[in-house]
């Protein structure tokens, strides 16, 4: 690095510097005034308390399950599903259903039996879960096969919350919890700790977070646990702050609320299932948002937006949108674009249009506590902001200065918020990423939000921040969901930073202010991973990181394992260097070119699997043990992951590594990059150069990919004699028409037989297609029962029914 780019830097890092401390003074008071408000609002702890909830006296059958009376309290066993039970117990705040999307479930049969001095409940089907309730409280969960799945101690009502333990086996595993910074498997952090805990309190990072930090932005009170018997999901739905522990027991310790949760069995795919059945199914996205985006904090301008994209052009890098900060806003006001800075912003939203690029724009909660604000007058109007229990203005430091916050709680605010998106969109704002929505707040010490005792309409029946401050930056995303469906034909894009259960349903999100480490891109792994488990299908990190300057290498191989990833997006902190797929120059453009031609040529496999998650809820990025949760082997892996069922990613994430060794699922798989055929069940050691990190494919899949027009679909011929793989396409946005593609592969003897059917009504839309035969000594092609010419291990046709392939297949494929 040249001595003047050195000085640059620091400079730059000096002002960004002086930047934040200018916030310190109103931190400081703040920080005091949250102190005093939360002693003068002291919120006084219930009454009601009890180590056991003491004799089960009586049971009564219901429609759908069975009522329990014990001495202290009381408990509702319900059936959704034959095999998804919601467990009650009488007692706190009833949570106001954020969470849930379906209230309709079907009927479920039931049968109550006594035997001695416990009772059982189960579903009448044969795959249904079995429920134990004991004389003291305590229960059991047995799968469809009678084994033990779940046991649970006798619940605590303590103060306004409750205690909840369940007994964790041995090899037990953990998963979800919503985003967090530790490995994959919770019960095992790898820092040391004998116990395992996290907190559930939604939570800004400030700046920079790495290995170990909690809590974080998402926190999600829902879990797998996975062990030598199955696995489960148990998802609390209690959105008051809470901390989980994991040691020979999973402890769950709400500060309030009531103890109402669900339980379902099943392998890792049905769990995921079952719970966004629930707590409903991310929409499809844009398909261009399944590309390439590009931010930084610091462009300040129209003229710098507009030359960050002609220098994408100029390199023959795709691009799909360009994130903007705070620095385009007027004093960092929330639904402000500096006209000053961006002349012309209709025009220049419709020029990127053009080039296939979309201007995504920032939003924060906070509004300027100002009556020079049109949007703080009309909050007053409508009392939209919270306030305390004397009914005064809660007002907190962020970056306008002094702000007030809506209550996203309260349905009239959340129409009143929907309606500022709307003139952003006529001037041809494509989407929207909201920020500091825990919601965030500038301190010094203790805790970075509201304080506590802040009221909340919590639809109505009233509440404080300790039960609203978790659904806060769900609430604002579902303001900003309805606002984007409701006005316009295009489906929204929306990248929430903070959430809660449910967010899927309206929002993406991204992993926040991560440092800039090898440590932290392996952490990533474990975090995307967790959010899938957790519900949330579409994430990614700040490629590279986004406080500090990544050398060349790392900021390389982050982003090769990005490109892997739903959400690719590249972002960085003001006070470091911009940090383009350029900025390191060659070969390091040449080989981040490559990768990102390679993800625009997968989108149709990238498009498809987003229409799964619509369908059954699964996360397109997922753990190894996904497919076959009864290898143990499999569930500790955290530094690789699925893309779907069909590509095997393993990171490079140690620095200088040229080849790394990963524990093959079962199976055979081919090497994407020169078909060799590796046998799964064992480890192997693969060859990473720094061109390449590596990437294998499941034996058995039929892989699309697109280029100028042109589908070309990667058979790999299966072990067994049949496999299944789906093409899902439409136009890209909007909500017309749409086509499935069904493709089976045969193997028989030396030859493989692709079979194509359709459902739908969109236009199949590509021009022809490819057939590439991967693995096999092709001899002869017959298309429709025609034979064809080919060209080595390819042909082109049109639309057809049947492809015959006649070749030398390796003898461990047949």
């Amino acid at each position: 690095m040249s001595l003047f780019k050195q000085l640059s830097l620091r400079i730059k890092f000096f002002l960004g510097s002086l930047f934040y401390v200018s916030y310190t003074p109103k931190a400081y008071l703040y920080s005091r005034k949250r102190d005093r408000l939360e002693r003068e609002f002291a919120i006084p702890p219930a009454q009601e308390a009890f180590d056991k909830p003491g004799k089960l006296l009586k049971a009564e059958p219901t429609a759908r399950g069975a009522h329990f009376y014990f001495e202290q309290t009381e408990l509702e066993i319900s059936f959704l599903k034959p095999d998804f039970v919601r467990v009650n117990w009488l007692g706190g705040i009833a949570p106001v259903p954020y969470a849930i999307a379906r209230q309709d479930w079907p009927d479920v049969e039931t049968v109550l039996e006594e035997a001695g001095d416990s009772w059982s409940v189960s579903s009448q089907e044969p795959a249904g879960v079995k429920v134990t309730v004991n004389i003291d409280g305590s229960l059991k969960f047995y799968d469809a096969a009678g084994q033990i799945l779940r046991e649970e101690m006798p619940p605590q009502r303590k103060g306004d919350g409750w205690v909840h333990q369940a007994q964790l086996r041995k090899e037990e595993h953990i998963y979800g919890l919503g985003e967090r910074a530790f490995p994959l498997n919770l019960r095992d952090p790898k820092d040391g700790r004998v116990q395992a805990s996290y907190r559930m309190w939604n939570y800004d990072a400030a700046g920079m977070y790495g290995p170990g930090s909690d809590p974080m932005y998402i926190c999600i009170p829902v879990y797998i646990g996975l062990h030598a018997s199955g696995s489960y999901l148990i998802f609390y739905e209690n959105s008051f702050e809470a901390k989980f522990t994991f040691d020979d027991k999973a402890t769950a310790d709400f500060d309030g609320g009531s103890l109402r949760y669900y339980l379902s069995s099943g392998s890792p795919p049905h769990l995921l299932e079952r719970y966004t059945e629930l707590t409903g199914r991310a929409p499809l996205p844009p398909r261009w948002a399944l590309g390439y985006h590009q931010s930084h904090w610091g462009y300040r301008t129209e003229e710098v937006v507009r030359e960050e994209a002609q220098a994408f052009k100029h390199h023959n890098l795709p691009l799909s949108a360009i994130h903007l900060d705070i620095d385009i806003q007027v004093g960092f006001r929330a639904f402000t674009i500096d006209p000053d800075r961006f002349p012309n912003l209709q025009g220049f939203t419709k020029e990127l249009a053009e080039q296939g690029v979309r201007f995504i724009a920032i939003m924060n909660p906070g509004i300027k506590y100002s009556r020079q604000s049109n949007l703080f007058l009309e909050g007053q109007l409508l009392e939209a902001f919270c306030r305390l229990p004397d009914g005064k203005l809660v007002v907190a430091p962020v970056w306008p200065g002094w702000c007030v916050f809506p209550d996203f709680t309260n349905p009239v605010v959340r129409k009143w918020w929907s309606r500022q998106y709307l003139y952003l969109l006529d001037v041809g704002v494509a989407g929207f990423w909201h920020d500091m929505n825990e919601p965030a707040a500038f301190i010094l010490w203790g805790d970075r939000s509201l304080p506590k005792p802040t009221r909340h309409l919590m639809e109505g029946r009233g509440g404080d921040h300790r039960e609203g401050h978790n659904v806060y930056g769900l609430l604002q995303a579902e303001a900003g969901y309805e606002a984007l469906r409701g006005y316009q034909d295009r489906r929204p894009f929306i990248v929430s930073r903070a959430g809660w259960a449910g967010l899927q349903r309206y929002a993406w999100t991204w992993t926040g202010d991560i440092e800039c480490t090898w440590a932290a891109l392996r952490l990533t792994v474990s975090t995307v991973v967790g959010l899938g488990l957790s519900g949330i299908p579409y994430s990614g990190p700040d490629i590279g990181g986004f406080q500090g300057n990544p050398p060349a290498e790392l900021y390389l191989r982050w982003f090769q394992m990005s490109s892997f990833l739903t959400f690719c997006r590249t972002h960085s902190s003001n006070n470091v260097e911009q940090r383009t797929p350029w900025t390191y120059g060659e070969p390091y453009l040449s080989i981040i070119r490559q990768f990102l031609e390679l993800r625009y040529r997968l989108l149709p496999y990238f498009y498809t699997l987003a229409w799964e998650a619509t369908q059954k809820g699964y996360p397109p990025v997922r753990p190894l043990f996904w497919s076959d949760s009864h290898d143990e082997a499999l569930w500790g892996i955290d530094d690789a992951f699925f893309l779907g069922e069909a590509l095997l990613i393993c990171p490079i994430v140690l620095d200088g590594a040229r080849s790394r060794e990963v524990r093959l699922p079962q199976g055979r798989w081919y090497h994407f990059w020169d078909d060799t055929q590796l046998q799964g069940g064992q480890p192997v050691e693969l060859d990473a150069p720094l061109e390449q990190i590596p990437v294998l494919v499941k034996a058995g899949t039929i892989l699309p990919m697109e280029a100028d027009g042109q589908l070309t679909l990667h058979l790999y011929p299966p072990e067994g004699e049949i496999s299944v793989d789906y093409l899902y396409s439409d136009a890209g946005d909007g909500y017309g028409g749409y086509r499935v593609d069904r493709f089976q592969m045969v193997l028989s003897s030396n030859s493989l037989e692709l079979t194509w059917e359709s459902s739908g009504d969109y236009p199949f839309p590509y021009t022809n297609v490819r057939v590439h035969l991967h693995g096999v000594t092709l001899q002869q092609a017959w298309v429709d029962d025609i034979e064809v010419s080919y060209q080595g291990q390819q042909l082109e046709c049109q639309r057809f029914e049947k492809v015959r392939f006649q070749g030398e297949f390796a003898a461990s494929t047949l």
